[in-house]
């Protein structure tokens, strides 16, 4: 019996550490805990503001309710309707230049040096945040929509070029090679035997960055780039906190029913 139980204890399975050295992983916990002490300590957190900020938020809160949607209904509407509008422009330009930039940057279909460079711009495109690009587009185009849309324009590229290089480095092999066995060029290979394998990601990335460039076209709108951004920053400016809390309201159910509508569409791409 107490052979049996040895035996037992000898095979017992123990996970190996992911660190091996243990000198190492007190080095590791040590410096992480440093860092946390000193950022803790950098973005000076004062529980006196956080007390006397109480107050000054539940005057917002409270100015806020109920949202008016009267007052300045007609400039919600507008921002909304320039927002809607800078979402689908800049998606559809955006997801159609993605494609040949993700077939640039696929190892499995580009040569090195076009490799390179088609990675080289998703990596430029996915660098830069929205505010960063909106901010820069105003500067060199000016206020308004055209700024947005360039902005989410080069947003989409990036985000769904990214994702869409990767499908495509997953595909089935064997595709490809039955269909250059048969002597097919390269545009009828990417025809029938990439195409294919990617439609249905490809939708269902289009659709989900619809849904970020909604949220998108909001935050942007803040620096100048047209959109409903800038009428929530006036309406914060003017102390407008009913006009601010209906933007807020009317944002959210904008999402969820893009959100209610992609989700319903992506299920016929699966």
């Amino acid at each position: 019996m107490s052979e049996s139980k040895s035996e037992q204890a000898h095979f017992l399975w123990k996970r190996n550490h992911f660190i091996a050295n243990p000198w190492i992983r007190y080095v590791l916990v040590g410096a992480v805990i440093a860092y946390l002490y000193m950022a803790t300590r950098a973005i000076s957190v004062n529980p006196e503001r956080i007390i006397q900020g109480i107050p000054r938020a539940m005057r917002i809160f409270s100015s806020a309710i109920p949202p008016d949607f009267q007052a300045r209904g007609w400039l919600i509407a507008s921002g909304f309707l320039e927002s809607i509008k800078i979402t689908v422009i800049a998606t559809l330009i955006g997801v159609a230049f993605s494609f040949p930039l993700a077939i640039m940057a696929s190892r499995n279909l580009a040569i090195k040096p076009v490799y390179y460079l088609g990675r080289a711009l998703v990596i430029i495109a996915r660098s830069l945040h929205p505010v960063i690009l909106g901010i820069l587009f105003v500067k060199a185009v000016g206020f308004g929509v055209l700024a947005g849309t360039l902005t989410l324009i080069i947003y989409s590229i990036g985000f769904v070029g990214k994702l869409l290089a990767e499908a495509i480095e997953e595909i089935n092999k064997g595709q490809l090679e039955a269909i250059q066995s048969l002597g097919a060029g390269y545009f009828k290979t990417l025809v029938y035997a990439v195409f294919p394998q990617i439609l249905p990601r490809f939708i269902g990335l289009a659709l989900y960055q619809v849904d970020i460039n909604l949220r998108a076209s909001a935050i942007i709108g803040i620096v100048g780039a047209g959109g409903i951004g800038s009428t929530l920053l006036n309406a914060f400016g003017r102390y407008d906190y009913g006009t601010a809390s209906a933007i807020l309201l009317v944002m959210i159910a904008i999402i969820l029913v893009a959100e209610g509508i992609s989700g319903y569409l992506r299920r016929f791409t699966k």
